[in-house]
């Protein structure tokens, strides 16, 4: 697979570009304000952190939530061939303004992925990959002509195609239909779940402990804060990174294959 297909973050080839790109405000999420374009102060000269090991002691638990699906590297690293901003200074405004369009259509290339590795959409595989290269193709931009690509646009036409991936995986007798549906703070213990439609719902300090996900599709749902403990999420539909790590489980939760067990969690 190409750099513009590597959805795995490799902060090892990243110039840092999420410490310095993106801006903080000072909450139980960071430690301090602090705006686009500026370095945290915890990023050392090798773009490596200086907390790493104890961000979230040290009040930075955002930082542990967030994945830039492979964005960071293939920015660094291809669109810019290897050169960072604190090489060439007059590159940074670009680099920093391209990285979150970069970073939002890798999200896109994860989901596509994920669509394509299910057995049940096989009538859609050639759709899918159609888009696949599409998107693909804007990775390959220049930093100017990526900040033209218009995000939500392109996020809206791959929705539409998941949105058929997801009916054919939760199949003909689906679950629970919770699309955006407000369930901050719900009492789901132990519920059936299984093929639901949870996208973009709100789950915030949601209790689905012991509930059984699987195949249910999470595509944006907001898991801050969700109790998963022992939860089943095996063949949970396009489930991020982010989305676990910002959720609260332990060692009985069950992940799909190729997300990790955050070191937070009990």
């Amino acid at each position: 697979m190409s750099s513009s297909g590597d959805v795995q973050a490799d902060c090892s080839r990243c110039f840092g570009l999420c410490c310095v790109a993106l801006p903080f405000t000072a909450s139980s999420d960071f430690a301090v304000d602090k705006p686009s374009g500026v370095a945290c102060h915890n990023l050392l000269d090798d773009f490596s952190c200086g907390i790493h090991d104890r961000l979230r002691d040290s009040g930075f638990a955002g930082c542990t939530v967030f994945d830039c699906f492979g964005a960071g590297q293939h920015l660094s690293q291809h669109t810019f061939g290897g050169i960072s901003w604190r090489q060439a200074p007059e590159t940074a405004g670009a680099m920093f303004a391209a990285f979150p369009v970069m970073r939002g259509l890798h999200e896109l290339l994860w989901y596509l992925a994920d669509a394509l590795a299910r057995e049940e959409t096989t009538s859609l595989h050639e759709q899918l990959k159609a888009r696949r290269r599409e998107v693909m193709e804007l990775t390959e931009r220049d930093a100017q002509a990526l900040r033209a690509v218009d995000l939500n646009a392109e996020r809206a036409r791959t929705g539409d195609l998941l949105g058929l991936a997801s009916r054919l995986v939760r199949g003909q007798n689906p679950g629970p239909e919770h699309r955006g549906a407000d369930l901050m703070g719900a009492r789901l213990r132990r519920a059936d779940l299984r093929a639901a439609n949870l996208r973009g719902a709100l789950l915030i300090a949601a209790e689905v402990r012991q509930a059984d996900l699987r195949r249910a599709d999470l595509l944006g749902a907001d898991l801050r804060d969700t109790d998963v403990r022992g939860t089943d999420l095996t063949d949970a539909l396009f489930l991020t990174q982010p989305q676990v790590s910002a959720a609260r489980g332990d060692e009985n939760t069950r992940l799909p294959v190729g997300l990790e067990r955050p070191q937070h969690w009990e």
